[in-house]
């Protein structure tokens, strides 16, 4: 999986791109850390452009949440494709994430 982080108004924006899977979690989740470490908080997770996931990335997902909330911060997702949208409403993760059609609507949602 790609991933470009780039800071916006409000929050760190996380750009995804691939496949997200268990090859990708190591790098996902030392990029947030690193990013907690450095005093941030506040995440946009945009996802438009994942093709696949699978429960070791929604796990990191999870965790990375934690770490966020911890820190006062959280995480929201962005642009999920229709078929992500099902996984994530299958896992009940949309009860623990807020989802967003846009990276502009979640990143206005802090």
């Amino acid at each position: 999986m790609e991933q470009e982080v780039r800071k916006g108004e409000k929050a760190v924006i996380i750009s995804c791109k691939g496949r997200a899977d268990m090859s990708a979690v190591s790098d996902f989740k030392a990029e947030i850390k690193r990013l907690i470490g450095e005093g941030e908080g506040k995440f946009v997770i945009d996802m438009g452009e994942i093709i696949f996931v699978d429960s070791s990335f929604l796990g990191a997902l999870v965790a990375c949440l934690r770490s966020a909330n911890k820190k006062g911060g959280d995480i929201k997702i962005a642009n999920l494709l229709p078929h992500m949208r099902s996984i994530f409403e299958l896992t009940r993760l949309h009860r623990l994430f807020e989802i967003y059609d846009s990276v502009e609507k979640a990143e206005a949602g802090f």
